[in-house]
């Protein structure tokens, strides 16, 4: 069941809220349990089979934490070999049904060998369940966690709003609301906000990203039968670009929105990433709880900035390495990490030095190095990458549109590669209104507040004028209402968020 679906957001979303509520007047512990069963029925709703290794995993991380927080404690030996039996039976959870394809695939194409290859389904949203409970082991066994209540740790992994593409949440910083009985009974202004959070993060959705997406599947899909053009090549980029921006923020803001709903606050996990001034900006604005969850987890670990800028650098490219194996079992995540890891050492050498760039230089390049990134993360396979950035270079040739042939630059242009083709020749889209999306949506992306800025708990002054302008128009219902009446006339068609499948 899509967050983007009518089933859930009049008939699922509903059901859940009110009986959150109705049991909540009374007694809180039992609306813990109804909503930590609803979300185990909304996650059934997507894969039933997957169902028993859930709640295995939830099972199983909960003794173990239970016992490293246990007040009759093991030994310090004992407690560190629990900890790595706890981690080393998630690892292999998430190994076997994310990765084992992918090396057994990787080992009969390296050595010929005819390997079996194993049919395994990826259970949803294993990668979040899994680095969500790694997270509290690690936490419980340095005493930063525990928790001896079943039903609130189940809600904890569990809790619908975040458990199928997160944000990563940590065990300290929930279970406060978890126990609060007054997060148990309605709250008007909460209610408010969330529902404004749900109606953003739906038309980013539905609205931006369905839209866009059109125009850069077909250019990723026509490059394997055809020879882009320099345009195409960019335009497909920039397609996506802007798509998976807007479906992952979507996302984002309708798991704030809605656990705001239910008096929860979930940590933000996007603030507007593209309009960062360097590379490490990036990581600080997209997916903001996998970055924390990458640094405290395992860069910090590794050593971080400790032990001099060569150390610095391998864990930085160690890190992002892993974290694009997270996002996929493929050599274009793994790329597509090293190319960020890549990028990162090159920003903190650049920073060792003092020198500086202005600002707008420094987000020009941080875009088109994102930009760049973005194909490998897309593209079905490296040779398929690469022939796509090659285009984006030139490699084929850049082309512009005829009607330049008549000015008085044209000579010039054509002598250094330009050949007067036009812009889209192989005809694999209507390049007018793709533009025209591409360019509106990369506006609002470089331009625009982010969702917290407009719907924010702080007094308007702390904002813009133009988040300040936005949120009052919001207030007044008349603009949310629209865009959400926008938004459900363009659910026509199931279109899972693109962060489902990681």
């Amino acid at each position: 069941m899509l967050f983007n679906s009518y089933a859930f957001l009049f008939f699922f979303l509903p059901l859940a809220i009110a009986g959150h509520f109705l049991l909540g007047r009374s007694r809180p512990a039992y609306a813990c349990i109804f909503t930590a069963l609803t979300s185990l029925i909304f996650y059934a709703m997507w894969s039933v089979g997957a169902l028993p290794l859930l709640i295995g995993s939830i099972l199983t991380n909960y003794l173990v934490g239970r016992a490293l927080t246990s007040s009759v404690r093991p030994s310090a030996v004992a407690r560190k070999a629990l900890l790595i039996a706890g981690l080393a039976g998630n690892l292999l959870v998430l190994g076997y049904f994310k990765y084992a394809l992918f090396a057994t695939k990787a080992l009969a194409d390296s050595t010929g060998l005819a390997v079996p290859i194993p049919e395994i389904v990826l259970p949803l949203g294993v990668s979040f369940f899994t680095f969500t409970q790694i997270a509290y082991l690690v936490d419980a066994y340095q005493g930063k966690a525990q928790e001896y209540d079943f039903s609130r740790y189940l809600l904890f992994v569990t809790y619908f709003p975040h458990l199928i593409a997160g944000p990563i949440i940590h065990h300290r910083e929930m279970m406060p609301q978890f126990a609060d009985s007054a997060n148990y009974r309605p709250n008007g202004r909460n209610l408010m906000i969330g529902m404004q959070f749900l109606v953003i993060g739906l038309f980013k959705k539905v609205v931006f990203a369905d839209s866009v997406a059109v125009y850069g599947d077909k250019i990723f899909a026509g490059s394997a039968e055809t020879q882009l053009t320099f345009f195409e090549a960019w335009l497909g980029a920039l397609a996506y670009t802007t798509q998976i921006y807007f479906d992952f923020s979507g996302y984002s803001d309708m798991a704030v929105g809605l656990a705001r709903m239910m008096n929860i606050r979930l940590p933000f996990n996007f603030a507007s990433p593209y309009q960062s001034g360097s590379i490490s900006e990036f990581w600080r604005r997209w997916h903001m709880t996998l970055s924390r969850f990458l640094r405290d987890y395992l860069y910090i670990p590794l050593g971080g900035n400790r032990r001099g800028p060569l150390r610095r650098s391998v864990n930085m490219l160690t890190t992002m390495l892993l974290g694009g194996l997270w996002h996929g079992a493929g050599w274009t995540y793994i790329v597509w990490g090293a190319l960020h890891g890549v990028f990162l050492m090159i920003n903190h050498l650049w920073r060792g030095t003092g020198l500086g760039i202005p600002r707008g230089i420094a987000w020009a390049l941080t875009f088109v190095a994102v930009v760049v990134a973005w194909v490998f993360f897309r593209a079905p396979d490296l040779v398929g990458a690469w022939r796509f950035v090659t285009a984006m270079f030139g490699g084929n040739g850049i082309s512009i549109p005829p009607a330049l042939g008549a000015l008085p630059f044209a000579n010039t242009l054509q002598a250094v590669g330009f050949d007067f083709r036009g812009m889209f020749h192989n005809g694999l889209i209507d390049p007018i209104p793709a533009l025209s999306i591409v360019g509106a949506l990369l506006a609002i992306a470089f331009l625009a507040p982010n969702s917290q800025q407009i719907i924010d708990d702080a007094d308007d002054v702390t904002k813009s004028v133009l988040a300040r302008a936005v949120a009052a128009v919001l207030r007044r219902g008349i603009a949310a209402g629209a865009i959400f009446a926008l938004a459900l006339t363009m659910i026509g068609r199931e279109s899972p968020f693109l962060y489902f499948q990681f």
